[in-house]
Formats: structure tokens, sequence, C-alpha cells
């Protein structure tokens, strides 16, 4: 669980801290442009650094600097996971000279004992199984974190790589979704343009996965008999779902699913994911735009009832069915009074509301 998540100087995020610890899930509001997806994104990075992206310029580029201004840009990130704190943070500098992007500073500690430090091209490394500090060169546009080796899977270096790593960072396109896939991952795309791939991965590694799955859609929808992922050419698959209500089953292709089918699908194997795979974090931005009004609630609900007791459920949202799902003490509005100021965000229970909240939000009335 994420006890404390800093940015600085990364797009609208200036000197920024979201304040979610302790909490399992939390809803962020505001308006269109106030950073709510800029969040998502500065996770996004700190996910691919664990999945093994090295090269800066591969995380961040020029245009993400704030306002393009030539000042270090700053994540910190503190994690709890299996009992132990995890302290990360990096900073990226932008050599105009150069025009490249290279890492400035690196950190590691786990309850507060140093794992490594890293200042400019200099690694200092420190390991139980090492009598004293071990020093390495790391080139300046390499981040460290994917390079330095694990000894085991005990590692906390392992621990936080995979933690990372397996955060579900999601925008879906409902129409990009078709149901076809060559491959497997555990680790969808933002947009989950490979769902079949997810779903072929997580099936694999976890069979009992697929009865949560099923369990969850069929309630919403009570004509599904089944969901199939046969094979049609070598190495190759395409999810149907087959519905019932009679004695033959009816085969529709994925692709087909309307987008809001697709969405329930997707909140499917978030579950499942985080209870075999878990505990993970989950960052859903706007969940619901894909969603009737009636079932919202239902959707937002199962989210947050699921990872009450593991992991941790992000979400964005200006619809006020998910707005009421939350209590103002996990609702926090980002705010940004033009282009040229950087968010500020608050807690609901800080802030004074005349009346309704969704009213409020609708006239424009609710400001930190």
């Amino acid at each position: 669980m994420i006890r404390r998540l800093y940015v600085h100087n990364f797009r609208c995020l200036e000197n920024f801290e979201l304040p979610i610890a302790g909490h399992s899930s939390a809803l962020l509001i505001g308006r269109n442009g106030s950073g709510k997806t800029a969040v998502a994104f500065a996770l996004k990075i700190l996910q691919r650094i664990g999945d093994g992206t090295s090269h800066a310029n591969d995380l961040v580029k020029p245009e993400d600097f704030t306002w393009g201004r030539d000042l270090p840009m700053r994540f910190e990130l503190e994690v709890e996971l299996n009992g132990r704190v995890f302290a990360y943070s990096i900073v990226f500098k932008f050599r105009r000279a150069f025009k490249e992007i290279g890492v400035f500073e690196e950190d590691l500690a786990v309850d507060g004992e140093r794992v490594y430090s890293r200042r400019m091209a200099n690694v200092q490394l420190t390991r139980a199984s090492l009598e004293s500090a071990a020093e390495f060169p790391v080139g300046y546009h390499l981040v460290a974190l994917p390079i330095i080796q694990e000894d085991s899977t005990q590692d906390p270096l392992f621990t936080l790589k995979k933690w990372l790593a397996d955060m579900l960072i999601l925008r879906p396109i409902p129409s990009l979704i078709l149901g076809d896939s060559e491959q497997e991952t555990l680790r969808p795309k933002m947009e989950v343009s490979d769902f079949a791939a997810w779903f072929s991965g997580l099936l694999k590694e976890s069979p009992a996965a697929f009865a949560q799955i099923f369990d969850y859609v069929k309630q919403i929808i009570p004509d599904l008999s089944n969901i199939i992922n046969p094979l049609v050419a070598k190495d190759a698959r395409s999810l149907v779902v087959q519905f019932s209500n009679g004695p033959e089953p009816v085969g529709l292709p994925f692709g087909e699913l309307s987008d809001g089918e697709k969405c329930f699908m997707i909140c499917a194997m978030v579950l499942a994911a985080n209870k075999s795979r878990g505990p993970v974090l989950c960052f859903w931005d706007e969940p619901d735009s894909h969603l009737s009004l009636d079932e919202v609630g239902h959707f937002v609900s199962a989210l947050r009832q699921e990872f009450q007791s593991r992991g941790q459920f992000i979400a964005t949202s200006h619809n006020p069915e998910a707005i009421r799902s939350f209590s103002d003490e996990n609702t926090l509005l980002l705010y940004r009074k033009s282009h040229l100021e950087p968010t500020v965000v608050r807690p609901l229970s800080d802030i004074q509301i005349s009346g309704d909240l969704v009213s409020a939000l609708v006239r424009g009335d609710v400001e930190p």
C-alpha cells in the first residue's frame, strides 16, 4: 500500500504529494486539466522502471518537465509491502546541451536501512551478504534499479521491482479491445488493448481465477453461460463470450461486446488479479465512463470492497454516482486556477462545502 507519493516538476505536478496513506481506496476528482491523469502517468513511469525500462529517455520526455523549465524532476514513493516499508526516489535532469535526459539521484531504503544510493554515475550498494558497501558506475542515462541484480526472490530489490511492475495502471479504450491474442501477459497495457493476452496469462498462472471472473460478470450479465478462449491458429487465440437462456448457447466474439460490457470484464480481471497475484495497486482513470448510471454504484463498490482487505485502488471520476460511493476522507479534489499554475490537492474532509457535494461541483463552487 502506498504511504507516500511525491512528484515534483512533472507536467502540472509541482511539489505535489498525494495524501492517500492509510486508505485502501481513494477517488480523485476535479475539472479536466486539473492533473488527475498526470498522477496516473507518474505512476506509469515508476511501473515501467520496475518492469525493466532503464533508459531515462524511454521514461520521460523533455516536454514532461513542468513548463519546460530546466529544473530536476523528482519522484518519491514510500510503500508498505509484506510488513516492511520501502522508500524509493529518483531524480531526472534534462541536459539541453546534449539533448538528453539523465538520472541525477536515486535511492532505495527498506525500514530506514539503505539498500543503495546513487549520485550521478556512482552507485553504492549495501547488502547483508557484503562486508562493505560495493561501488560501481552506471551510465548517466540509465536508471539503476532495473540493472542491479537481486540475490533471490527474498531480496528487497526483487520485492519492489515486482510490485512496481505488477501495478495496474488502466485507462481503457474499449474500441481497441478485440479479444485476439498471440501471447500471454500478466501486465496489461494502459489502454488494455491486450485484454485477451492478459486473460490468457492470468488463467495460465492461476486457473482458479476463472471462477471469480465468471461469477462477477454473471451478476451483471445474467444470461452469460461461458467465456472460452479457443485456438484459431497456431499460437493465436480469440475470446468468445457465450450467452444462453435456453438449451443451446450462442457465442459472441469478444470484440462485439458493448464498451460497458468490456469494462465489466476488465473489472472482473482486476478483482481476480488482486486476489490471485496481489496485493496490487490499481489506478483506473474514469472506470465508469462507459457505464449507465444504475451500473456505476455496483461497479465501484465491488472494486472498493475487494481492495479493502488487500492492495489499493485509486480511481478518477466525474460521475455523480461514483463520487457518492466514496467518503469525504478518501475523496481528493485536484484543482488548478489556470494552465500556468500547478495542481493543488486537498481531501474533501478539509474543504468547506455548502450543501450537496455533487450540486456544488456542478455549480463550480468547490475549491481548495
